[in-house]
């Protein structure tokens, strides 16, 4: 993936959470805050926890791979947003993180 198409990415989920804002406004009277995008972004990572077990046999529930997939790319999105509310830049965030990483172990 080059860095336009990540760029692309990041517009597109920008533009998704808009979209739920609007939702927010009309029934809720009020757009989430950082702290309930926080909150939902942690439902849906154990989520993502209670597929991977369900798909690996060590949860009863019968969760499907498309379910999974599902889930792995909301977290991804909820990351996106959480760091545009944050004022963080999501590239510089994972290149600094792997940088930084790399470096540690070697």
């Amino acid at each position: 993936m080059n860095k336009e198409d990540f760029d692309e990415i990041i517009r597109r989920s920008m533009k998704i959470r808009q979209e739920y804002h609007e939702l927010e406004l009309q029934h809720h009277g009020s757009k989430w805050t950082v702290e309930e995008d926080a909150l939902a972004y942690l439902t849906d990572a154990g989520l993502v926890g209670r597929n991977i077990m369900s798909e690996q046999q060590r949860w009863p529930k019968a969760g499907s791979k498309d379910e999974l997939e599902h889930k792995l790319g909301e977290n991804i999105w909820w990351l996106i947003v959480l760091a545009e509310r944050s004022g963080i830049d999501i590239k510089d965030a994972i290149n600094n993180f792997l940088t930084k990483t790399d470096a540690a172990l070697g």
